[in-house]
């Protein structure tokens, strides 16, 4: 089960497990359970809690097993992985039973060698088509309706609710859109910075300034969503983060994707003035650093009007 967020583990857990007993009915029984919580299917069997525990019971001679049933493929196995876990299994003396082979499976029947690369391309298949839904959905909401896609506030800004959620099923279930308003005791020194550094100003000079004046940083300033950050003071890293977020234009920018280059620098958000009157590309943003994925989405998606205040 890999959406631990989505999925009632006793629900999961349990047609799993009545699949496997209807697979060995009248010809074996279940002595041990393996399953796996929160683990993407395509990490190796070896890099899974259970999957590990399930793979190192079978290493054991004492063991009290001789065969491994799955309760469903897709959730067990993704591209190659099923040949390299039957290959461990068999040098052990265990078979691995599927219910799609209705019994063990044994590659040197053709059939079965045949539904395995089924099985195989199925999986991946599915992982592919909903990785390429939710990243097709996410982008027309960035784009068109310039939903706010979660994650922490940009420094300066702060979450507020917006309404019921637009999918009423989520509504029914108490769950609310949120848009980001300017944070006023940040704000103004967003807009100090790019004020600062629209002068011709260092970075370094401003970060600077900032400390010796005991301004809040990013971390000191939300520590319910920092906690796992230790140090409070500004860092050129963190001005420079802020030069170059596009959010502070007032346009949501999604899918974003940093690249290293040989070529100098270039930041299209390193001057804007305040209010986004003169901000390089609005609404274009660098594409210089996305990578393309296929039929995916490719490059960042931008809200095509403006969706929250501007610094």
């Amino acid at each position: 089960m890999s959406t631990v967020e989505f999925q009632d583990r006793a629900t999961s857990l349990g047609w799993q497990r009545e699949v496997a007993e209807e697979t060995i009915r009248g010809r074996g029984v279940i002595v041990a359970e393996y399953f796996d919580e929160g683990c993407s299917r395509r990490l190796p069997w070896r890099q899974r809690p259970a999957a590990a525990q399930l793979m190192a019971a079978a290493e054991n001679p004492n063991r009290s097993f001789d065969a491994v049933v799955i309760g469903e493929y897709e959730r067990a196995f993704y591209g190659d992985q099923f040949d390299a876990v039957l290959t461990t299994l068999q040098e052990q003396g265990i078979q691995l039973w599927l219910p799609e082979a209705d019994g063990p499976v044994n590659l040197d029947d053709p059939v079965h060698r045949a539904l395995m690369l089924l099985l195989g391309s199925q999986s991946r298949r599915e992982v592919l088509r909903a990785r390429h839904r939710v990243l097709a959905a996410m982008g027309v909401q960035a784009r068109v309706q310039g939903r706010f896609l979660g994650g922490r506030p940009p420094y300066g800004y702060r979450l507020v609710d917006a309404g019921p959620h637009p999918n009423r099923a989520h509504a029914s279930w108490g769950r609310r859109l949120h848009r980001l308003e300017l944070d006023p005791a940040t704000a103004p020194w967003v807009r100090w910075i790019f004020q600062q550094r629209a002068t011709g100003r260092s970075v370094a000079g401003i970060a600077r300034e900032l400390n010796d004046r005991g301004i809040p940083c990013p971390s000191r300033a939300d520590r319910d969503r920092n906690r796992h950050r230790t140090k409070h003071e500004w860092i050129v890293r963190t001005v420079v983060g802020i030069l170059e977020n596009p959010k502070y234009t007032g346009r949501h920018v999604w899918n974003r994707h940093g690249a290293r280059t040989t070529g100098p620098a270039h930041h299209p958000w390193s001057h804007p003035t305040v209010g986004g009157a003169r901000v390089g590309q609005v609404g274009q943003g660098d594409t210089s650093g996305t990578r393309g994925r296929g039929h995916l989405p490719r490059g960042p998606g931008h809200a095509r009007s403006p969706a929250h205040p501007a610094r």
